[in-house]
């Protein structure tokens, strides 16, 4: 099953109980906004020491709204850096697409130069003889 959510992609705010202390949401705030979860903890810590109240709904609501990261979201590590990216640096995330399409055409273009020069067939013909 794919999990995606109306945007179509898979970066969205889950809880991650894998990386989570208590219910995961200080994780999942991390890895949704692309930070350390030290980070957010630190900052949770701060909410509840000058607001405490607010802090302790907040986490309370997000630990029962937010659904539980699913285990395979990403099939390799490639995807999940790819997803990351997108979330917390969408130009750099397109510039990288562009550069890697920009390579790829370039190898194509070798590619079909080699294939349509006369040494391909030249080649072809001295390959043929040997069978």
């Amino acid at each position: 099953m794919v999990w995606t959510n109306n945007s179509g992609t898979r970066h969205r705010l889950w809880r991650d109980r894998d990386r989570g202390i208590i219910a995961g949401v200080c994780a999942g705030i991390a890895d949704y906004i692309g930070v350390e979860p030290i980070v957010v903890r630190l900052v949770a810590m701060l909410g509840l020491v000058f607001f405490f109240p607010p802090t302790i709904v907040a986490y309370i609501i997000l630990a029962i709204v937010l659904r539980p990261k699913p285990p395979a979201l990403y099939a390799s590590p490639d995807e999940e850096a790819f997803w990351r990216g997108v979330g917390t640096a969408p130009a750099d995330t397109l510039q990288s697409l562009k550069r890697k399409f920009a390579d790829l055409e370039a190898r194509l273009a070798q590619m079909e130069g080699q294939v349509v020069s006369g040494d391909f067939e030249l080649h072809r013909n001295f390959r043929d003889l040997g069978r």
